[in-house]
């Protein structure tokens, strides 16, 4: 099982470690990916990432904080090259709920980790809320030039959905799976091909039922891939196997 999407720099999670990566391998993780936010955000991940072979980082700048760090192409590549433990780019993407940055420095900034993406052959794990039009057409722009897409605790609409499987996206299930008024995104997730689901906790936040209202961590997505089991109607152990060789593909470079 793997955890493809967390924030293990974030507190209650980064000074309580050592526990955090034992319940996480008691159930059964096998990899843990923990996500760039920001310029600070990376500086810790580069030192997370040799705490436990387990562990795996990005680079990339959250679409909240593109008014604060404005990242380079060659920045990213850089830090990928040199770290082999680095092996996503993001979270980059689109904001329009919250607007915590300017519009069109989020879509430069989105832009500047996709250049990067294509650069250097790694996945781009990609943020999107209340801007599911300018997303797609972003992302159709680079259609024909084998993108590697992740859209992380996605969210999004069926209609949606289908656009960004003619891209070759995958899509990762979080927490929200289990709420109770998650009904049209447990449809879209039971529509979305197995071969192209990977599942995530986006700890500390988003912790799934019956956990909901608690600090999230690694360990709680064994919820989340039971009730996407279900959803899907096969048998756990296949669902876990099927999205852990989802990722090790997507992210095999």
């Amino acid at each position: 099982m793997i955890d493809s999407h967390c924030h293990l720099d974030h507190e209650p999670l980064l000074s309580d470690l050592d526990n955090v990566l034992q319940r996480s391998k008691d159930i059964g993780i096998e990899k843990l990916l923990t996500i760039s936010t920001s310029f600070d955000s990376f500086k810790r991940i580069k030192k997370i990432v040799d705490k436990d072979k387990i562990i795996y980082g990005t680079v990339g700048i959250h679409p909240h904080e593109t008014n604060n760090d404005t990242i380079d192409i060659e920045f990213i590549v850089q830090n990928i090259k040199e770290n082999k433990k680095i092996i996503g780019i993001g979270e980059t993407g689109l904001d329009f709920f919250y607007n915590n940055s300017d519009k069109d420095k989020q879509i430069q900034s989105f832009r500047t980790h996709i250049e990067a993406s294509l650069k250097s052959n790694v996945p781009l794990i990609i943020h999107s809320r209340d801007a599911e039009e300018d997303t797609f057409r972003i992302l159709n722009e680079y259609k024909n030039k084998d993108l590697k897409i992740l859209m992380h605790c996605f969210t999004g609409s069926q209609k949606f959905a289908e656009k960004l499987l003619e891209l070759n996206a995958f899509f990762s299930a979080s927490g929200i799976i289990t709420f109770k008024n998650a009904k049209d995104l447990q449809k879209t997730f039971e529509f979305l091909p197995l071969d192209k689901i990977l599942i995530e906790t986006d700890s500390p936040f988003l912790a799934p039922e019956p956990k909901r209202g608690k600090k999230n961590e690694p360990s709680y997505i064994d919820f989340t891939a039971s009730k996407l089991a279900n959803i899907k109607g096969v048998d756990k152990n296949k669902l876990i196997q099927s999205t852990t060789n989802n990722f090790n593909n997507l992210f095999s470079n």
